[in-house]
């Protein structure tokens, strides 16, 4: 007899439609599988075998043709496992055939016959929504993922938990939806992606202000300084200071985890937005994604969120040039010679370095032992073309220690993520969707951040003087724009523009004399 099923294969975030076709047919007992499956799904007719033996099947002397289709996509992992299960359940007359249409299956299985959880959850709960299935079947652990969707859920435990529900015998309730203010307030209340107050920092005026900046346009932030001045924590305030993601946003954030296996049982919805710090000594593959199966990498996992590099001089000159397309394009593309993939990667980049390489370059309280040499060689990791897309340059000075005690504390983050909120609602208006002003160029930035006579002039004496690219151009006018978002100003003027400029030239970086 022959049977179907659906099921799904990922290509980035993004799950596609698998039918695997079953049939049991006369010969030598074999169970083949066949379309393009790698080691994985090769593997698993044993862990099949396995389960169905310990939940009371035992397959017949039979030749057994397994076939995913379409034939000539790639097909990975242990999600195959129970879709090609429940086929061999159905061609063997132990479930009705007629129960398979509708349904779309995924899952590992144990050699007990317990079904465990696999990555791509919400991607196929996505698409069994779209093309209005009638019950998605995942496992127990990501039964809340799946539910995320809104479509009906249902998660057994064990294999044999699920025959009896598609036999009619002790049909299984499906997982109630996940409310997203119910799920936001829980995860506030376990402290679930909590972070850093920008209370808790103490002077540093000037980099607060390029913080509240960088949130409200979505611009990227280099900060440099010596040692224990505060850079890294005033990059662990960032994600405070940015609006709550929507819940569009959030579904796509965490798809994105869903498919690196990445998501924890207890939040199956990631409600904040993503801060990533990878270690210096992280691949190109790790930051940008790839692999033999092309996964997402740091820049695609901190989407719609910070993706934190911190002393970005240590990190390989090759590894950080690699950053410029997705800077500029807000996807990466991974190409293999069987398949290109791509992952969305709209993150901000915050950067910190040190002035040279014992930190201690410009400091009036400490001497700087770098000889001109070695701070030009520390300067030469960072290139022209990677620093200029980088918006705000910021010098991070420290801060004396007894003067700590005396100094009051800032704002809070929440009150500065008001502003921030306000600013940003601004630019939608204005900007049209969910359009930040980082994202501004050509007729549309023309359009938002017209100059007058005097902006103009002082604008053009600037490039002059500094030698400002065609890119550096554009980013202090997208930089002036949002600043003037902040103070809710319709027109860019001669002080936004100053301090756009200023934020471009400040910074003591590697390098510069």
């Amino acid at each position: 007899m022959l049977a179907r099923v659906d099921t799904i294969a990922l290509d980035g975030i993004r799950a596609i439609p698998v039918e695997i076709e079953v049939d049991l047919g006369r010969g030598l007992p074999v169970l083949n599988v066949v379309g393009l499956p790698d080691g994985a799904v090769r593997e698993s007719k044993d862990r099949i075998r396995s389960a169905l033996k310990n939940s009371g099947v035992q397959l017949p002397a039979r030749r057994i043709t397994i076939n995913l289709a379409p034939a000539d996509l790639p097909k990975e992992g242990s999600a195959y496992d129970l879709p090609m299960a429940v086929g061999l359940l159905a061609a063997l007359e132990l479930v009705p055939d007629g129960q398979m249409h509708g349904r779309l299956f995924l899952g590992e299985l144990s050699l007990d016959g317990r079904i465990k959880p696999v990555p791509g959850c919400l991607p196929a709960a996505l698409l069994a929504k779209e093309l209005n299935l009638k019950e998605l079947i995942v496992p127990a652990g990501n039964g809340p993922e799946g539910a995320l969707a809104g479509g009906r859920v249902i998660a057994p435990e064990t294999l044999l938990d699920l025959m009896r529900h598609l036999s009619g015998e002790k049909p299984l309730e499906p997982v109630p939806p996940l409310d997203w203010q119910q799920t936001l307030v829980a995860q506030e209340s376990r402290g679930i992606g909590r972070v850093r107050d920008l209370a808790d920092i103490k002077g540093q005026e000037h980099a607060r202000r390029a913080l509240e900046v960088a949130a409200a346009g979505g611009h990227n932030l280099i900060m440099s300084g010596p040692p224990g001045s505060g850079k890294t924590l005033l990059a662990r305030c960032l994600p405070g200071i940015l609006p709550a993601l929507s819940l569009e946003e959030a579904l796509e954030v965490t798809a994105i985890h869903s498919v690196a296996g990445r998501l924890e049982g207890n939040a199956p919805l990631l409600t904040r937005r993503p801060f990533r710090a990878p270690h210096h000594t992280a691949s190109h593959v790790a930051l940008i994604g790839g692999g033999g199966v092309p996964r997402p990498g740091e820049v695609s996992l901190a989407h719609r969120g910070v993706l934190f590099l911190d002393e970005i001089p240590e990190f390989g000159r090759y590894v950080l040039e690699t950053l410029r397309e997705p800077l500029e394009a807000g996807e990466v593309g991974i190409s293999r010679a069987a398949r290109s993939t791509r992952f969305p990667a709209r993150f901000q980049m915050v950067a910190a370095c040190n002035p040279c390489p014992c930190g201690h370059r410009g400091n009036p309280y400490v001497s700087c032992r770098c000889s001109p040499m070695q701070v030009e060689r520390y300067g030469a990791r960072l290139s022209g073309p990677l620093l200029d897309r980088i918006d705000l340059h910021v010098e991070v000075p420290p801060v004396p220690p007894e003067t700590m005690a005396e100094l009051p504390s800032g704002e809070s983050s929440a009150i500065v993520r008001e502003r921030v909120t306000e600013a940003r609602v601004r630019q939608a208006r204005r900007n049209g969707g969910a359009v930040l002003n980082a994202e501004l160029d050509g007729v549309p930035l023309d359009r938002c951040a017209t100059l007058d006579a005097e902006s103009r002039e002082l604008l053009l004496h600037a490039s002059r003087k500094m030698g400002f690219s065609a890119r550096s151009h554009n980013r202090i006018l997208k930089v002036s724009r949002t600043i003037a978002d902040l103070e809710g100003a319709e027109a860019i003027h001669a002080t936004h523009l100053a301090e756009a400029i200023q934020f471009r030239m400040g910074g003591r970086f590697p390098g510069n004399r």
